[in-house]
């Protein structure tokens, strides 16, 4: 099959050959529909989260399932999934209580070590052992997944805009509700309007939030913003944005979403928060970056500082509810979508992404199934 492979930092992901093993015991594999470019893939390019190389990179992605390993349950060929980046295993201490996403054997097996269930991989470059990316590596033609990444979604969902709930809109939306369980009538602000700051203000929306103030320094994103459910806009590029954010809300905020990850978006969020807010950090920094904050004034203002991965979310659960809401008409996935490239064109949808200009971008491979549009509810 064809996929997209990285070796060394600073050096772009190469489309090429890559072998693909048959899944084994309690494996799925998955022919790829569309696969979402992240900022996490970014991180790995630049160096900032260290991973095995050569890998296979992308952790966004749907398709339909073509094979299926001995001991699988609840999937058969021929199902619609969208991929979850953390397989969870339902057995350790956090799957057990009710915290799928931060499954253990997903954060200390799969992840760290690119591989599967078993301490093993699936893929290979020219006779090399090559490595899954967060266990899925979907900018792939293929993937061999755990059965619990696999999430079986309705059928008449359209599979190349859906494979946006398996990173961007779980994670945004996710932190909104799951994470920070925002009330109605709350006051938000989100700073960074791209994927997933675009899911945090439709989480905002959803939850009831009164205010839902958007920030960025693209103009053409704060117009995308109000559509997707932001009151008003705030362009960052224009001043200092904690008082930008006070001149607006005076009282301070109830929540802060970071959608971006930057040491100084972080502390922006912590800053403009009011008595009993709460900042949430979803987007994700480099490793072993840190920020400071006042620890009396946090505690004298009884405020929180609050950490989402993959929005909290129950991926079995929350994937295929996130669906149903957008055939629903609930939630706008098309408006994301930025540009449809093939799997040959990564490299460029990457260098795209780095400029700060694209939304989210879908890697169409050649092998996808059929993803034409259902008519969604509005």
């Amino acid at each position: 099959m064809r996929a997209a492979v990285f070796r060394t930092p600073g050096v772009a992901v190469e489309v090429t050959d890559v072998e693909l093993a048959p899944p084994k015991a309690g494996e799925v594999e998955v022919t790829i529909a569309a696969a979402g470019v992240c900022h996490s893939d970014l991180h790995v390019i630049r160096g900032e989260w260290q991973v095995p190389t050569p890998v296979i990179l992308g952790h966004e992605g749907s398709g339909i399932v073509t094979a299926v390993g001995p001991t699988v349950s609840g999937l058969a060929e021929g199902d619609h999934v969208v991929l979850s980046w953390v397989p969870a295993c339902g057995t350790c201490r956090y799957c057990l209580l009710g915290r799928p996403s931060q499954c253990q054997v997903a954060a200390q097996v799969t992840a760290p070590n690119g591989v599967l269930y078993d301490g093993t991989s699936r893929l290979s470059v020219a006779g090399e052992t090559a490595y899954h990316y967060l266990a899925v590596s979907s900018y792939a033609e293929r993937v061999v997944v755990p059965q619990s990444g696999a999430i079986k979604v309705r059928e008449d969902a359209p599979l190349d805009v859906i494979a946006l709930v398996g990173c961007a809109v779980a994670t945004g939306v996710g932190a909104v509700q799951n994470t920070a369980k925002v009330e109605r009538g709350s006051t938000v602000a989100v700073i960074g309007c791209g994927g997933v700051g675009l899911s945090c203000i439709q989480g905002a929306r959803l939850a009831g939030a009164s205010q839902i103030v958007a920030v960025d320094i693209m103009v053409e994103k704060l117009d995308l913003a109000r559509r997707f459910g932001a009151t008003e806009t705030l362009d960052a590029s224009a001043g200092p944005v904690v008082q930008a954010l006070k001149d607006r809300v005076p009282e301070g905020l109830d929540y802060v979403f970071d959608a971006i990850g930057k040491i100084e978006t972080t502390e922006q969020a912590i800053a403009a928060l009011g008595l009993g807010g709460a900042a949430v950090v979803v987007g994700l920094p480099p490793t072993g970056k840190t920020a400071k904050f006042e620890p009396l004034a946090l505690a004298e203002a009884d405020q929180r500082i609050l950490g989402s991965n993959y929005g909290s979310v129950n991926p079995a659960i929350d994937i295929p509810r996130l669906v149903d809401l957008f055939m629903d008409g609930q939630i706008d996935l098309q408006s994301m979508v930025s540009a449809r490239r093939p799997l040959e064109e990564a490299r460029q949808a990457l260098d795209d992404l780095a400029s700060g200009h694209a939304l989210r971008q879908l890697l169409m491979s050649a092998a996808a199934p059929s993803t034409s549009p259902t008519e969604v509810r509005s």
